[in-house]
């Protein structure tokens, strides 16, 4: 009855099988990304086991080439992959928020400025951007989240912009102006809570476009280095061992049910923020 009742106060957007999907599968990778030392059977990089062994009872997601558990090191890369690409959405979130609040309150020449260096950025395709950036910076991790980072910036800069333009102009940001606020209190005070909802949707559905930048990065050679254990470099190992599929399949298997998840929850939160789609989803579930 606790139960049925805890549901019961959930909106209805959040209780559609793809956002319980979503909020299952995240979870479950957050306690890997916290546990991953007590779920790991072996060392990630410890090369003490047969080669090219298939999935089974010793190592449930085989061995590669090197004699490392698979299962280990997917449990592994989570520590590496998943932290980053938050870091990354986050700074992301900061970078192009911050800039694009100003291009959009302040107007004139920030706003000309900020947009045609976004536009700058837009102008190339964004994989090969990132490419020529981590190229550009030396292989490595840290270059690879920096990279990713220059592209990323621009689609949270433009809707911030789009979001203050339409508020700056509202009676209640007026009359804060008029009350002496300053510009920085009534970014924070005003305009802020009012652009929170579509940036953090944003945020949510680009965490797996990022993971797969990042990842799609160390598989070209431009990001971790062996023997990190990072999803992108085992799914570029096992190429290499085509025939022995579950090198490469399991990482990719895990890139693949984080982005899932949080595409997911990204959806579930613009349903649950929009009034009209929450309206027709409760509609439909009556």
């Amino acid at each position: 009855m606790r139960r049925a009742s805890l549901l019961a106060r959930l909106p209805e957007a959040w209780r559609q099988p793809l956002a319980v999907s979503g909020a299952v599968l995240a979870a479950v990778w957050l306690v890997v990304v916290l546990a991953a030392p007590l779920l790991a059977p072996h060392d990630p990089l410890a090369q003490d086991l047969p080669r090219l062994a298939p999935p089974g009872p010793g190592h449930w997601f085989g061995t590669d080439q090197l004699g490392r558990d698979v299962l280990s090191r997917v449990l592994y890369g989570a520590r590496v992959s998943i932290p980053l690409t938050l870091l990354l959405v986050v700074l992301s979130v900061a970078i192009g928020g911050l800039l694009g609040a100003c291009a959009g309150y302040f107007g004139r020449w920030a706003d000309e400025t900020i947009m045609r260096v976004a536009d700058l950025v837009f102008a190339f395709p964004t994989v090969i951007l990132a490419m020529v950036v981590a190229a550009a910076l030396g292989a490595s991790l840290a270059n690879a989240v920096l990279a990713v980072l220059v592209v990323a910036w621009p689609s949270y800069a433009r809707v911030t912009r789009g979001l203050v333009l339409g508020i700056r102009e509202r009676e209640f940001v007026l009359s804060g102006r008029l009350l002496g606020f300053s510009v920085w209190r009534s970014l924070r005070v005003d305009v802020l809570p009012n652009i929170t909802g579509p940036v953090l949707v944003l945020a949510t559905l680009d965490i797996g476009t990022a993971l797969l930048l990042l990842s799609g990065l160390s598989f070209l050679g431009l990001g971790a280095k062996p023997p990190s254990p990072e999803w992108g470099a085992m799914v570029a190992s096992g190429v290499e061992v085509f025939d022995s599929w579950w090198v490469a399949t399991f990482p990719g298997l895990a890139i693949l049910t984080v982005v899932l998840a949080f595409n997911f929850l990204g959806d579930t939160l613009r349903d649950a923020l929009d009034p009209r789609t929450a309206r027709a989803i409760k509609e439909r579930a009556l």
